[in-house]
């Protein structure tokens, strides 16, 4: 870790950051063991896999949660993963794959979509991320607090995220979480579960579907 200027503070892998949140979500299973928490909305068994040349974002926070959904076959499971949620982010050249395998005759299909490669950027308001890997080459915080309880991350509890999803989210408000005034990303490399926004501005937005597996990176 290396602290710098402006109440930044930088690491080269991001994943370092994320390895709290995530087991962070041991007390989030046994809360749910014992009923104290709902149930997400159901994800599905396809991960994607998102890259982007840089992601500037406002109100940044973090924290671990459970997504239940299905796998492949259509047996229910549970993932933990890190939420990175933003009140705003700008994002250039954003890929986004997703390959479904085995399909009868043609075998894989992928799923490719990219954005923000033009002189506007793709603009996100409100945004969650469920993810359980990110690289980076380099993520440098502003302002950033370590430890922060996830309930208090949101503006109406004097945090400086947009606070936690809700919707019977299984993630425990007390549980850690972290949490800064703004975050920068570049070299961005993601494999996620689901994505929400309030708004999501794709500019530029081209999508194909090709035979065989085509992935981000």
């Amino acid at each position: 870790m290396e602290s710098q200027v402006r109440g930044g503070t930088r690491w080269k892998r991001f994943a370092v950051v994320m390895v709290p949140s995530v087991a962070a979500t041991a007390a989030i299973g046994v809360a749910l063991a014992q009923g104290a928490l709902a149930a997400s909305f159901s994800v599905s068994g396809q991960q994607f896999k998102v890259s982007a040349a840089t992601l500037e974002g406002t109100g940044f926070e973090q924290y671990g949660a459970l997504d239940s959904g299905y796998t492949l076959d259509g047996q229910k499971t549970t993932r933990p993963v890190a939420v990175s949620a933003f009140d705003h982010a700008t994002i250039t050249h954003l890929c986004q794959s997703v390959v479904t395998p085995n399909i009868p005759v043609l075998g894989s299909v992928s799923l490719i979509l990219h954005a923000g490669d033009g002189k506007d950027a793709v603009e996100a308001d409100k945004l969650y991320i469920d993810l359980d890997k990110l690289d980076t080459t380099d993520a440098t915080f502003s302002n950033i607090d370590i430890g922060v309880a996830a309930g208090n991350t949101g503006k109406d509890k004097g945090g400086k995220g947009p606070g936690m999803k809700g919707g019977g989210e299984a993630a425990n408000p007390f549980g850690f979480a972290q949490q800064a005034e703004k975050a920068s990303l570049t070299g961005v490399q993601q494999t996620a579960w689901a994505t929400t926004a309030g708004t999501f501005k794709l500019s530029g937005l081209s999508m194909s579907v090709q035979a065989g597996t085509h992935e981000c990176y």
